[in-house]
């Protein structure tokens, strides 16, 4: 008898009248404007405008759901397509189903859009926004808690995941398991810390934060990817994932490397965002302008009326 474990939710879905209100989604959501909030702070700090993170979000978005989405369907294909699936399943992304790795190569190609329409340089940009990503999956892996899904091997530890839920095909699953989402949520969160201190610390630049965020992500994925037990194609006892975070992993590593030798320090805060050394150029004129000492006219007139009523003063006094 499990004395401990953790319950999961009896649904994920709140229906609002004919309008459902999905925990997968708002997970997504809020992870999303944690990674702008913390995004554009670093930014801003890095001598960006305030609305630079937000105004290339809008491209790297909905670049990175497609990809998540793309990745997952490719990968695990078995569950949307052959006899006796429906393909059209692959399109509710509301089910659950993103693959990390597809919504951060496709998402990349959105914030290049829209770093070049700002005129921002991606590797500064993606230094900024890495921890803001690294909380996002961390507030996203909570909607797999809600959907009952991606959980690990059984186990008998007090923090087990009580899982009751039926699958498509009839199957019952009933029992206790490793509640991998909340592995991984506690490592990304981990992940953003390291993150922060270590380009605190040594003023990591050129894309470096950013390449540190995804070794250290793909080591905590090796290991909660080890531990799950959903269907997945496996290539020499490794589940595809798992060889997706040795690679990607390998390239940070190279990549922090060779910025390191090639590219060291951190770019010219002028030099990142071009519209707001304008603005910030155009406020430090509009206060110099403020501050220079404007010149007054001499009262003359005024003076010139006070003589005249003096001397007509001194006229009336004479005798006449």
């Amino acid at each position: 008898m499990d004395l401990a474990y953790i319950p999961s939710p009896s649904r994920g879905v709140l229906n609002l009248g004919p309008i459902p209100l999905r925990a997968y989604a708002f997970c997504i959501i809020i992870g999303v404007v944690v990674a702008v909030w913390l995004g554009s702070k670093r930014w801003v700090a890095r001598g960006g405008g305030r609305h630079t993170v937000g105004d290339i979000a809008v491209w790297a978005v909905p670049f990175g759901l497609v990809g998540g989405r793309l990745y997952h369907v490719v990968t695990d294909n078995q569950l949307y397509f052959g006899e006796g699936k429906h393909p059209i399943d692959a399109l509710k992304i509301w089910e659950g189903g993103l693959g990390i790795w597809g919504a951060i190569a496709l998402g990349a190609v959105g914030a290049w859009i829209g770093a070049r329409r700002r005129g921002v340089p991606l590797p500064a940009y993606a230094d900024a926004i890495a921890p803001g990503i690294a909380l996002a999956q961390a507030c996203g892996r909570w909607g797999n808690w809600f959907n009952q899904e991606l959980y690990g091997r059984e186990t008998t530890l007090p923090w087990g995941l009580k899982i009751d839920k039926t699958l498509p095909d009839g199957t019952v699953v009933q029992g206790v398991y490793h509640p991998t989402f909340l592995y991984e949520s506690i490592w990304c969160v981990l992940v953003a810390v390291l993150v922060i201190w270590a380009d605190r610390r040594f003023t990591l630049g050129h894309g470096r934060a950013f390449a540190l965020y995804v070794a250290a992500y793909t080591l905590g994925r090796f290991w909660t990817e080890w531990l799950r037990i959903d269907e997945a194609h496996r290539f020499f006892g490794l589940r595809l994932n798992d060889w997706t975070a040795i690679l990607v992993f390998v390239g940070a590593i190279v990549a922090f490397v060779l910025s390191a030798k090639l590219r060291p320090g951190r770019e010219d805060p002028d030099a990142i965002d071009p519209q707001a050394t304008r603005e910030r150029a155009e406020t430090e004129a509009a206060a110099e302008e403020a501050e220079q000492p404007r010149d007054t006219a001499p009262a003359a007139p005024a003076q010139e009326a006070g003589d005249d009523s003096v001397k007509l003063s001194k006229d009336s006094e004479k005798p006449s």
